[in-house]
């Protein structure tokens, strides 16, 4: 049995306020270590900075190690756990960035970055995409990482199973109103894979998004373990006038989901459905052509 427990925190960053962020990040990480023993906590995609920071992302953008990283691994290695992270990242040229997931570990170590491959919008303005999937090896497991967008392209998370990956570890910045699609994405990689997923989603506003939130941690068949729900819309009184336009949808919360998870379960579902062993990579030709 290899038992660990998985917290996915759902939380809304300030715009370019990178040491708020971290402040604010460091506080979830102590009090989710302080109401239980806990594994890996994962944060959403570009938590320490917001998503629509635009033209200051290169002023905001760090190297790996750097001091954001510094900060968030001697967190991670106070209290003996692993932390993903999104983060705005560069590497020798100033000018090439990238949108990152972070690993660090409970020694306070770096155990692997991954720089998001597929690019949304004005993403494609701001960042270079990544060009490389790598699985990260920690002491519980192997973990794949996808962020955002890279969801709705099943190769990812297939390509990450077929390295080794017994958790994907999703951080995202996925706005309203699409929250069907974010669980329903979710799902399918957890069920067409057998594995788990942990995946943190941020809440709030920007100018021109707002955030589902929807964070949730999904079993190889998928069950979902926890999830932060978003409150029910209150009824409207039955006397009150019609508002033109939609209503305004309601405010998913701060917090986190934490489950514990079995990652033995994964040798057993795949055993049972046999989902990659009668895989037949030879007709699936048209998978690696562009178009």
């Amino acid at each position: 049995m290899r038992a660990i427990t998985v917290a996915t925190v759902q939380m809304q960053p300030e715009l370019g306020k990178t040491e708020d962020n971290l402040l604010k990040m460091s506080a979830f990480i102590t009090r989710i270590a302080s109401e239980q023993p806990v594994d890996l906590i994962v944060f959403p995609e570009l938590i320490t900075t917001g998503y629509e920071v635009g033209p200051r992302f290169p002023e905001l953008a760090q190297r790996v190690p750097g001091p954001t990283v510094n900060i968030v691994a001697q967190k991670a290695s106070e209290l003996g756990i692993h932390v993903a992270f999104g983060m705005v990242t560069k590497e020798k040229v100033e000018s090439i960035i990238y949108n990152t997931v972070v690993m660090v570990g409970p020694e306070g170590d770096v155990i692997g970055q991954y720089n998001k491959i597929h690019l949304r919008g004005e993403e494609q303005i701001a960042f270079r995409p990544g060009y490389k999937l790598d699985v990260f090896e920690t002491n519980f497991g192997v973990v794949g990482v996808v962020i955002g967008w890279d969801l709705a392209f099943p190769e990812v998370a297939r390509s990450l199973v077929l390295d080794g990956a017994e958790l994907l570890v999703v951080c995202a910045n996925w706005e309203q109103p699409n929250e069907e699609e974010w669980e329903t994405y979710l799902r399918a990689r957890a069920f067409e894979n057998a594995v788990f997923v942990a995946a943190a989603n941020r809440v709030g506003e920007e100018p021109s998004y707002t955030f589902c939130g929807q964070s949730s941690i999904i079993g190889p068949r998928g069950k979902i373990y926890a999830t932060i729900k978003t409150p029910p819309e209150a009824p409207r009184p039955i006397s009150a006038s019609p508002t033109p336009g939609k209503p305004k949808p309601p405010t998913p919360p701060e917090g986190y989901a934490v489950a514990r998870i079995d990652l033995d379960e994964i040798r057993q579902y795949r055993e049972e459905t046999q989902i990659l062993q009668c895989r037949q990579p030879a007709a699936y030709r048209a998978i690696v052509k562009k178009y």
